[in-house]
C-alpha cells in the first residue's frame, strides 16, 4: 500500500466486564477515550466486550441482535467521534436462532462496520474437574475466515480459542494479513501455561503483528457462576518479541506498531512461501497393523 504511515499508534483495552451490558458500556467507552487521548489511531477491545456470562438464561434476557445492540451503536459513534479504527474484539449477540453469535467488528473512523467475523472454533473443554466449558451449547460457530483492508495494514480477524488452530492464521497471512487480532477471555489456568507461547508462535509463524486485548480478573455476575480470566493483554511483533503487556489490571496499553517489521521478518525467514505438498499420514485405522490370515 503506497503512502501509508510506517507506524501506527495502537492501544489494547483490558476489561473486567460483568454480565450487565449497560454497566460495561461506559467503562469501555472511557477506555477508548483514554486510548484516543494517548494518540491511538487503532484501538482493540477484548472478546465479549459487552457481557461476560456463564448463564444462558441471563444471556437470553440481556443480549440483543446486532441491529438493536446498544453497545455496538455507541462504539460506532465513538470511533467516528475520535476518528480512529476500532476493533470491537467481540460482542455476544442474538441471532434469531437458538444459539448466539460471538462476533468481532472492525469499525472505520467514519463509524462504519468494515468487517464482521464470527468465531469459528468453540471452546468446548474440561480444563479441570471444577472448570469446564461448552461454548457450542450457547454459541453457533462461524464458518468463514475474514481479512479486512485498512489504509495501514491488512487485518486478519480471529477470537480467543481460534489461537490453538495455526492453519487459520497461516491462511490469513498467506492471503495478505499483516496484523492478526486475537481478542480473548482466556482461562487463568490455560493462560498461565499457554497464552504467551501461543501468541508468540502465531506471530513468528506468520511474520505478522499479533494484537491480543483481553478480559481479566473475576467478572461480576448477577446470575450464574462468576468467571475468571487471565488478562495479560499482549502485543507481539512479527519477530516474536513482546512489545507491550498489560498484566492483570484493567486498563489501556498503548504502543507504536511498526508496519515495516512485517516485511523485515518475512524477508529474513520467508516460510509463508515455502509450503511443500506431501502425502499422508494415513488415518489411524488404516495405519494400524492388520490381523487375521496373511498378517505378519
Amino acid at each position: 500500500m503506497e503512502g501509508r504511515a510506517p507506524t501506527i499508534r495502537t492501544a489494547l483495552v483490558q476489561l473486567a466486564a460483568s454480565d450487565d451490558p449497560a454497566a460495561n458500556l461506559p467503562v469501555t467507552r472511557d477506555a477508548i477515550t483514554r486510548a484516543a487521548l494517548e494518540g491511538a489511531r487503532l484501538v482493540a477491545t477484548p472478546e465479549v466486550t459487552n457481557c461476560v456470562s456463564a448463564s444462558r438464561s441471563h444471556q437470553r434476557e440481556v443480549l440483543r441482535r446486532e441491529e438493536d445492540d446498544e453497545t455496538l451503536a455507541a462504539l460506532r459513534d465513538d470511533a467516528a467521534r475520535h476518528g480512529l479504527w476500532l476493533l470491537v474484539g467481540s460482542l455476544a449477540l442474538k441471532t434469531g436462532e437458538e444459539r448466539f453469535a460471538n462476533r468481532s467488528f472492525l469499525i472505520s473512523p467514519a463509524g462504519e462496520i468494515e468487517a464482521r467475523y464470527d468465531k469459528i472454533h468453540m471452546f468446548d473443554v474440561a480444563i479441570s474437574e471444577s472448570e469446564t466449558y461448552r461454548e457450542s451449547d450457547g454459541f453457533r460457530p462461524g464458518d468463514r475466515a475474514v481479512l479486512a483492508e485498512t489504509p495501514f495494514a491488512r487485518i486478519g480477524l480471529t477470537i480467543c480459542y481460534d489461537l490453538r488452530f495455526p492453519h487459520l492464521y497461516r491462511a490469513l497471512a498467506q492471503a495478505g494479513a499483516e496484523v492478526l487480532t486475537v481478542p480473548a477471555a482466556f482461562s487463568p489456568v490455560s493462560g498461565a501455561a499457554h497464552w504467551h507461547a501461543l501468541l508468540r508462535a502465531r506471530a513468528i509463524e506468520c511474520g505478522a503483528w499479533v494484537l491480543a486485548p483481553a478480559q481479566t480478573g473475576t467478572h461480576a455476575a448477577a446470575r450464574g457462576k462468576q468467571r475468571q480470566t487471565y488478562g495479560h493483554a499482549l502485543a507481539v511483533s512479527p519477530w516474536g518479541e513482546v512489545v507491550a503487556e498489560a498484566g492483570e489490571a484493567p486498563g489501556v496499553l498503548a504502543f507504536d506498531m511498526d508496519m515495516g517489521a512485517v516485511a523485515e521478518a518475512r524477508g529474513r525467514i520467508p516460510s509463508l512461501s515455502h509450503d511443500r505438498p506431501y502425502d499422508g499420514p494415513e488415518s489411524g485405522s488404516e495405519s494400524e497393523p492388520k490381523s487375521g490370515p496373511g498378517a505378519a
